[in-house]
């Protein structure tokens, strides 16, 4: 019986899909279902996940990250949703910690993240700072497995980078993810802003499941949208205005605040501020999407 439905977007990035693939394979405690979706393929994706006998959705040119995943949504056979980057390198007991996490809840409002161990620390991005390659070739996997645990953490708010995990109604619930951030730069925040405004407010990130993350080696490459202006055009305020409401986004995890609405003086000066550049902005682009072109 497999656990989690793991979903995979990937764009010609194979050295690196076969990486995870093999890491989910073998770190993982339980069994479960891996999804990918095939941007292109021309690297010989699509050959490889057929040959691996891996469910896939694909398209023939790259959708990005959002239509990606609400694509592979038809595939899912579990009760739970795992976001997974193809440039992450699953560690030992991930899935168990995530997995431990959820049986202590009484439903299933809640979306969790795991921690990523990483070469550069990146703001508002809870993390572990450590440099095992940045490559497939200089990838330092032994040394890892040696060390990955002993990093100091603690789990904290927010849950926005993946890997995180929702249960499926959650998925359907919030419609999965906003394609009018394709190819996916604000899309993360955008899906916990929608559970917010659903009133799910269990959104947590787990020290003990680790991941490697190699950093952006698809991202990289791909013509980003404008992430902050779309969110804020969508919800008539910034991301970090968003990090300040969801009771300190990346802080030590502190159960009283969940659900907490912080209403400080400074939340509401960035609140007007938010209103007005909205307003602005609606006003010199206009309010609708604007749609991303490869």
């Amino acid at each position: 019986m497999e656990l989690f439905s793991i979903l995979i977007p990937s764009w010609n990035n194979l050295p690196y899909l076969k990486l995870c693939v093999e890491s989910l394979r073998k770190n993982s405690t339980y069994r479960h279902q891996i999804i990918v979706h095939v941007n292109e393929g021309t690297d010989g994706t699509r050959e490889w996940v057929e040959r691996e006998g891996l469910d896939y959705t694909y398209s023939d040119q790259n959708v990005g990250v959002c239509l990606a995943m609400n694509m592979m949504r038809s595939k899912v056979k579990t009760d739970y949703i795992v976001f997974f980057n193809d440039d992450m390198y699953a560690c030992p007991h991930w899935d168990d910690s995530l997995f431990e996490e959820i049986k202590k809840l009484p439903d299933n409002r809640f979306c969790f993240s795991a921690t990523t161990i990483q070469r550069h620390r990146l703001k508002h991005h809870p993390m572990i700072q450590a440099d095992y390659g940045d490559s497939t070739a200089n990838f330092r996997e032994v040394q890892l497995l040696k060390e990955y645990a002993a990093f100091r953490s603690i789990d904290w708010h927010g849950a926005i980078p993946p890997p995180n995990i929702m249960h499926r109604d959650t998925w359907d619930l919030i419609g999965g993810y906003s394609v009018e951030f394709t190819p996916g730069f604000g899309s993360d925040p955008d899906l916990i802003c929608k559970l917010y405004y659903c009133g799910i407010h269990m959104t947590k990130g787990i020290s003990a499941s680790r991941v490697y993350h190699f950093e952006c080696k698809s991202t990289g490459r791909v013509r980003h949208n404008n992430g902050r202006r779309a969110f804020l055009l969508k919800w008539g305020f910034t991301c970090r205005t968003f990090r300040m409401l969801i009771h300190d986004d990346g802080r030590p995890y502190n159960p009283q605040l969940v659900g907490h609405f912080n209403n400080s003086p400074a939340v509401r000066f960035h609140l007007l501020r938010s209103r007005c550049e909205s307003i602005l902005l609606v006003l010199t682009h206009g309010a609708g999407p604007k749609f991303y072109k490869q």
